[in-house]
């Protein structure tokens, strides 16, 4: 982890790139943001399977980053920039219409009334996510929570600035096509803890 994090860490010292794609040694054509990666398995599957596209990842947890870090070295992804830190410093970074994909997986849902406001999902960030995101760029977000489900799409809904995608029940119980699924996704099903998948479009 000590000598491969700062080959692979963002410079949020130096101002961004015009274009996001200079941060990667190879070739990439869009890039993609993961929030809270946790173990890596989804960003990983994700980087392995869309080598022209270019990760984001963010996790200000040791082990997470650390497991992340294993497989990269090992498969020796390039497609791949890591964030150890908050979100809320490198969102601030991001230039405006750069990504063409955020994905939230399983964030903290801060279940107690009083931690509500420790939610990732606020006003304030729905803003930023608008920011960054490109026209037609995705937000894609799950949780096995039902009540952080109801307070996301409330703050989606009302910003004006996406569209909630699904048509029918089924958009919102079945994940997107790519999603590679996470340690926690397996034990919230073990647990019958039904997901919510959201996807919300740039408009």
């Amino acid at each position: 982890m000590g000598s491969l994090l700062p080959q692979l860490a963002i410079d949020l010292s130096r101002p961004a790139p015009a274009e996001l794609v200079a941060l990667f040694p190879v070739p990439v054509r869009e890039v993609q943001l993961e929030i809270g990666f946790g173990g890596g398995e989804n960003l990983i599957a994700q980087a392995q399977t869309k080598p022209d596209t270019g990760f984001l990842g963010i996790e200000p947890f040791v082990n997470g980053m650390a497991k992340a870090l294993a497989a990269i070295d090992q498969l020796e992804l390039q497609n791949i920039r890591l964030h150890f830190d908050d979100a809320t410093s490198l969102l601030a970074w991001l230039p405006d219409a750069s990504l063409s994909c955020i994905d939230m997986i399983h964030p903290d849902p801060w279940p107690k009334r009083r931690h509500w406001k420790r939610r990732f999902v606020q006003d304030a960030t729905v803003m930023s996510f608008a920011r960054i995101l490109r026209r037609d760029g995705e937000l894609r977000f799950v949780t096995d929570i039902a009540d952080y489900a109801a307070w996301t799409l409330q703050r989606f809904i009302r910003s004006g600035d996406f569209d909630w995608t699904a048509q029918c029940a089924d958009d919102w119980r079945t994940p997107w096509a790519d999603f590679a699924g996470t340690r926690y996704h397996a034990k919230a099903a073990r647990a019958q803890r039904p997901p919510c998948f959201l996807t919300f479009r740039r408009v």
